[in-house]
């Protein structure tokens, strides 16, 4: 009798639990929820982008632009990574024009010139005030007609509106013969980089850049003309340039307002919530009872060891790509030269450079999660899986093979040498999904074996979690998104329409990088707290689901702010600007944890062996706030984004967010990773301290002293001058704009100070890592596996 009722308490202790049960209940109502407007914007997207005619043809009915030209000048706009130079309705890199902008100006004007000519035989610049105002309200109303026959996919162009196409044929036939006078290559565009006709993938049997062109001229057309039936344009009246009739709409302002309205009614109300019910990680040490670190016998396996040397490549790449950013730097006030070296242009222009510095910014950043994963794994488990450290090696190597085969392909892509292999091996030829489609199925295979190295080690602690929403559940599904949300990535092709593949691409920059790597943080933070016994397991677990229901709540769907102006629906500038503006909240509440985690560290004493790590948390708390909170909401309120898309504002935001963040937190999950696995008499704080004061302090001068005051100047020459503008080369040039991009050189030596520090501290750290303690299978010492 007495066995029987041990084995029925036995079954009941199996069950699983239903901890936080309304906590979790909201997240899934709040993910599906999400989810569907999202899916369900995506769908208006596709109703409502602007179409490519079959055909266009001019008042004789001749033939002027085909959507074949159309599609392949956006494949060659993409094989030649032109959106890692300048933009294309404003997305994209900062050095060049906006493509959209530009043709909008050239198309305008010499439709201006074509009645100009035609009604006074002068050109229009030299007619009278009232003149040139009869012939500007004639070219508006005549541009903004939507001829489009969605019957026949026709779309008949006024003499006027053939004059403007062929204006923006011979600029463009200029630019990319002679270059474009600042950081284009003249000559960049060769028809002997592509097969003859009838052998072509993705681009038309035409000259290239006649298809370019129009490609440029599409997205004028759809920027200046009107949806059917409505009195806004396909892109929401942007750019900004009145000789066009582009003014920003109501819309942006109303929901500029609403936002910043919904902002304070939710800091409120969550703040509320958040105290009433005690929502942060609670201490889980008294003043006189702080935890102990012995780690000189602390255990350690086979896999662990090994992943000391993904640190190290994380620490490489690192340094590797700020260098990249810093060329980058000096082009802007050299655009042609490395201080009078010409071949390093040659080598790498400003295009390839940018392309570079963006991917090897994922890559170690992922590199470091990656390792931290493959490190933390047994410790979950409680013991090393037979084979671990031969996986561990094997994905290592592949992500070797990543690194250097892309960078490789992304070069000999742009340069022209790959032919109709270009988007499979060379440059996609979107910004931060540079890497070709064989490197992307290499990369999610590399994530697929981290998600299953992880898995097996921590197998048993998903087994003892009763709680399938716990901790180590958490840890997992994390684990799981990682891969997950990069397959959104497959569903950009070189044909498809540009605004439906933005769409899919922000699903990676923003949802992947912003979304799903700002979730892994998160819960790693709190796995990581709860590992050193600094906080409560089921305080943290609460809170957990706390910071996950806001931060997916609002950032979801606050996707849309990237949606504004890109050809997608006006409805996108509501849902954006609202939600885009609620991702601040859970941004500020992190900032609270950084004290609490200042508090942490200053408990522990001097014999604290993480202080190191706890650095670079509390610097990504703070980034959180001021990188990705305040810059970020500063840019995406529509009234501002108007005239501010795609301008140096966006990068101030950009470094804030994805270094101050990202970046520090893969540091400080590298650190810890490291003090676990070196020998603790070969530690050295004093260096990282440093590193972490240089790191800081060159991040935030090249954000104060040099990005935001180019953005607002930006910005300024924007509103008063029409985007185009604050887009064109000039502005650049401008002596004010100069200097302040020349003084940025002296923050960024700074920051690569503390690049260096850290590089040589891992390099350092190789020679002096500790044995492993444990072999395959062996058990580890039941005190270091987390329970309930």
């Amino acid at each position: 009798m007495g066995v029987r009722k041990l084995e029925e308490w036995q079954q009941k202790e199996a069950k699983p639990t239903t901890k936080n049960g309304l906590l979790k209940s909201i997240l899934i109502v709040t993910l599906l929820a999400s989810f569907t407007v999202l899916i369900v914007g995506g769908f208006w997207i596709f109703e409502n982008m602007a179409p490519r005619p079959m055909e266009a043809t001019s008042s004789d009915g001749e033939v002027v632009m085909t959507q074949d030209s159309i599609i392949g000048g956006q494949a060659v706009f993409q094989k030649y990574g032109l959106m890692d130079y300048g933009t294309v309705l404003g997305h994209g890199s900062y050095m060049g024009p906006d493509y959209t902008a530009e043709a909008l100006k050239v198309y305008t004007v010499g439709m201006q010139d074509f009645y100009a000519m035609k009604e006074h035989d002068q050109a229009y610049a030299d007619l009278n005030q009232e003149q040139q105002t009869v012939i500007k309200e004639k070219v508006i109303t005549e541009m903004r007609v939507n001829r489009f026959n969605e019957e026949t996919s026709e779309l008949p162009l006024t003499d006027a509106q053939v004059f403007g196409l062929e204006r923006v044929e011979a600029y463009y036939e200029d630019v990319f013969k002679n270059g474009d006078g600042w950081g284009l290559k003249a000559g960049l565009i060769q028809e002997s980089h592509v097969p003859g006709e009838g052998e072509r993938l993705y681009v038309a049997d035409s000259d290239q850049i006649t298809q370019i062109s129009h490609f440029f001229f599409w997205t004028a057309w759809l920027s200046s003309t009107e949806r059917p039936d409505d009195d806004i344009t396909y892109t929401n009246n942007w750019p900004y340039f009145e000789d066009a009739g582009n003014t920003m709409a109501f819309s942006a302002v109303w929901w500029s307002g609403a936002s910043v309205t919904v902002l304070i009614l939710f800091v409120g109300l969550i703040l509320f919530v958040f105290y009433r019910y005690h929502l942060g990680m609670q201490e889980a040490y008294t003043k006189d009872n702080y935890p102990t670190f012995n780690l000189a016998k602390q255990s350690l396996t086979s896999s662990q060891v090994k992943s000391a040397k993904y640190f190290l490549v994380v620490a490489l790449l690192f340094l590797v790509q700020v260098m990249f950013g810093a060329l980058m730097a000096h082009y802007y006030v050299e655009p042609d030269s490395f201080f009078g070296m010409d071949w390093i242009f040659e080598l790498l222009p400003f295009g390839i450079a940018k392309g570079y510095h963006l991917q090897l910014a994922i890559f170690w950043i992922a590199t470091a999660w990656l390792g931290m994963g493959i490190f933390v794994a047994p410790i979950v488990g409680g013991h090393e899986p037979k084979r671990q450290g031969l996986l561990v090696d094997i994905l290592f190597w592949a992500l070797v093979v990543l690194v250097g085969g892309s960078m490789i392909g992304q070069w000999l892509g742009v340069n022209g040498y790959l032919g109709n292999l270009w988007f499979l091996l060379g440059h996609q030829g979107w910004e931060y999904l540079e890497l070709g489609r064989i490197w992307q199925v290499i990369l999610v295979v590399g994530m697929l074996i981290w998600l299953f190295i992880v898995y097996r080690g921590i197998r048993n602690g998903l087994k003892k979690e009763r709680d399938k929403g716990g901790l180590v559940h958490l840890l997992f599904y994390a684990s799981i998104a990682v891969p997950a949300f990069y397959i959104f990535a497959f569903f950009i092709n070189p044909g498809a329409n540009f605004t439906m593949s933005d769409y899919w691409r922000w699903w990676i920059i923003h949802l992947w990088v912003e979304g799903i790597f700002e979730v892994f943080a998160v819960v790693v933070i709190g796995f990581l707290l709860v590992r050193m016994k600094l906080v409560t397991k089921s305080s943290t677990v609460k809170a957990l689901y706390f910071q996950l229901i806001i931060l997916l709540g609002s950032g979801v769907i606050g996707i849309g702010h990237h949606y504004y102006y890109n050809g997608s629906a006006e409805a996108w500038i509501a849902l954006g600007s609202v939600f885009s503006a609620l991702e601040v909240i859970p941004l500020t509440l992190l900032v609270l944890e950084a004290y609490d985690q200042y508090k942490m560290m200053r408990d522990g004493g001097v014999d604290f062996p993480y202080k190191a790590t706890f650095w670079f948390l509390i610097s990504t708390a703070i980034w959180n706030l001021v990188g990705a909170g305040v810059l970020g909401f500063l840019i995406n309120l529509p009234a501002v984004s108007y005239f501010e898309h795609g301008q140096f504002l966006t990068p101030a935001h950009g470094h804030g967010a994805m270094m101050g963040v990202y970046g520090m937190f893969a540091i400080a999950v590298l650190l810890y990773s490291l003090r676990n696995i070196v020998r603790p008499d070969k530690w050295n704080d004093k260096w990282l301290k440093i590193s972490c004061w240089t790191l800081n302090i060159g991040l935030a001068g090249m954000i104060l002293i040099s990005l935001l005051p180019v953005g607002f100047l930006q910005l300024k020459e924007a509103f008063e001058s029409g985007y185009w503008a604050s887009r064109d080369s000039s502005f650049l040039q401008q002596d004010i704009i100069q200097e302040l991009l020349t003084i940025r050189a002296i923050p960024d030596v700074i920051f690569i100070i503390g690049v260096v520090i850290l590089a040589v501290f891992a390099v350092r750290s190789m020679f002096h890592l500790r044995p492993a303690t444990h072999k395959e299978g062996e058990p580890l010492p039941i005190d270091e596996v987390e329970e309930d």
